[in-house]
């Protein structure tokens, strides 16, 4: 039924990729400061103060599937003062298909992109992390509002309707 489900959304090809995000870490030693233990080449995309202390978004170990250019497997580092968490995750960067598919803990998360398009709280770290992804010149916290002409340019409507579906147990 699950496979069925994912056909009818078009997601088959992602499957494969998408389960290798759903692998649990475990932490393996205790930071003092996780700023220190930031990756090679982390692009942060979001440094913004909460009421835990800062926050950093950021993206790094970007690579492209030998099958498929169009998607990418990237790793989003989500650090606080007391805690980091790294997901792995699929970007898919093609025109007829611009999507985020990440793990929530429980479910896989996929999310039809709109590049292009609105840019509203609810969607900003997604399409943060599809152009840090796709497009690295825009990526290092570029305002995605900004980027409608070059999303034209690209080849994208920005008319897309956003979705979000949420895969169940799909650990």
């Amino acid at each position: 039924m699950l496979q069925r489900l994912l056909a009818s959304l078009a997601l088959a090809p992602l499957l494969p990729l998408a389960l290798l995000t759903l692998t649990p870490a475990r932490a393996q030693f205790v930071i003092k400061d996780p700023s220190e233990s930031r990756p090679a080449g982390l692009v942060i995309i979001e440094n913004r103060l909460t009421l835990e202390g800062p926050r950093v978004v950021g993206v790094y170990a970007v690579t492209t599937d030998e099958k498929d250019p169009s998607l990418r497997r990237i790793k989003v580092w989500y650090e606080l003062p007391n805690n980091v968490n790294v997901r792995n995750e699929t970007i898919r960067c093609a025109p007829s298909g611009p999507m985020r598919v990440t793990p929530n803990g429980t479910n896989l998360m996929v999310r039809e992109l709109n590049p292009g398009g609105l840019i509203s709280p609810v969607n900003r770290e997604d399409h943060l992390v599809w152009w840090t992804s796709c497009f690295p010149e825009q990526g290092g916290g570029k305002e995605p509002s900004t980027l409608r002409a070059l999303a034209l340019k690209l080849g994208f409507n920005g008319n897309l309707q956003e979705k979000e579906y949420a895969v169940p147990g799909a650990r």
